[in-house]
């Protein structure tokens, strides 16, 4: 049972941490400047190491502020979910896996990130680096998330929850904050009653599905730090919780329109076409993922794997 929470828990924090569509757009008081859109561009567009490259330059040039620390990080986060991907009950996640080597290095990443807002929240109370330090708590919970280690994914989850509805206090309208609690909500809504029991005895916040898919639209449709991951997860979670696979494809395919050659974005909307029984659509989809053959890395391979076992499932 408190594994099956730690799961929730991960993946409110997968969704609250993958950066927005490379746009020049404002949420409340976040800016980001054009190396950071260019990296997230990089990041979404399935070349993550290209991302890492132009993040550590922010890094050096905005020593004192989060971003570039997230990026690196946020970039590292899609190399190693890609990795850890699995086809279970005929879906395709990242379930599980061990400790290993990069665990640490990403983990440093989110403490600097959670570092650098809490130093500047020492200086001036902004709903910006409240989203900041969120986001940096968010970036530990799901890489302890998989690798079950519970009690981490618990506290390092709500004291992410706890960031975002400071930043809400300061500014309402802060729509990647929106959709960190939106997803919250969400999640822990889906619990099952006798986990619900035990969440409330440890003194973990509840939440509210409905409220949650509205946040999470909210963060869909205006987030600056948030969009691609609400969007996705908005997907997934219409598919795996409500079996609203029409309504997951509406929301998922502007993924695939904006990042055409991200394998991760194009296996989730084949596995979608699939579900609906639009076997000819899911192929074109599997096959543009076996088509990117331009780098050879772990990702890639793995996403090659499991293209060809949608495919052959549908022969």
């Amino acid at each position: 049972m408190m594994r099956k929470y730690a799961r929730i828990l991960t993946i409110f924090a997968v969704c609250s941490f993958t950066l927005a569509f490379c746009r020049p757009a404002r949420a409340g008081n976040i800016a980001l400047p054009p190396e950071a859109l260019h990296a997230m561009d990089r990041m979404y567009s399935g070349d993550p190491d290209s991302a890492m490259t132009i993040a550590r330059d922010l890094e050096k040039s905005q020593s004192e502020h989060p971003l570039g620390y997230l990026l690196e990080a946020e970039a590292q986060w899609w190399k190693m979910y890609c990795a850890a991907c699995e086809i279970k009950w005929g879906m395709v996640d990242a379930w599980k896996r061990g400790k290993a080597s990069g665990d640490d290095d990403y983990l440093a990443l989110a403490d600097k990130v959670i570092q650098l807002a809490q130093a500047q929240l020492a200086k001036s109370d902004t709903a910006e680096m409240h989203t900041y330090a969120g986001i940096g708590y968010g970036l530990k919970t799901r890489l302890y998330g998989l690798r079950g280690e519970h009690r981490a994914v618990a506290k390092a989850g709500v004291s992410s929850r706890a960031e975002f509805l400071l930043a809400l206090k300061l500014d309402p309208d802060d729509a990647d904050a929106t959709a960190g609690v939106g997803l919250y909500n969400f999640y822990v809504d889906t619990l099952s009653p006798i986990v619900k029991v035990l969440r409330f005895f440890m003194g973990i916040p509840g939440g509210n599905k409905e409220e949650g898919i509205r946040q999470i639209q909210k963060g869909a449709d205006h987030g600056v730090l948030m969009a691609v991951d609400s969007r996705y997860y908005l997907a997934k979670d219409l598919r795996t919780y409500d079996l609203k696979y029409e309504q997951a494809l509406s929301v998922a395919e502007p993924l695939a329109a904006h990042y055409p050659r991200n394998p991760v974005f194009l296996l989730l909307l084949g596995n979608l076409n699939m579900e609906l029984g639009r076997n000819d659509k899911a192929r074109e989809y599997f096959r543009s993922v076996l088509a990117n053959s331009e780098e050879d890395s772990v990702c890639q391979k793995k996403m090659h794997e499991l293209a060809e076992a949608f495919s052959a499932a549908l022969k």
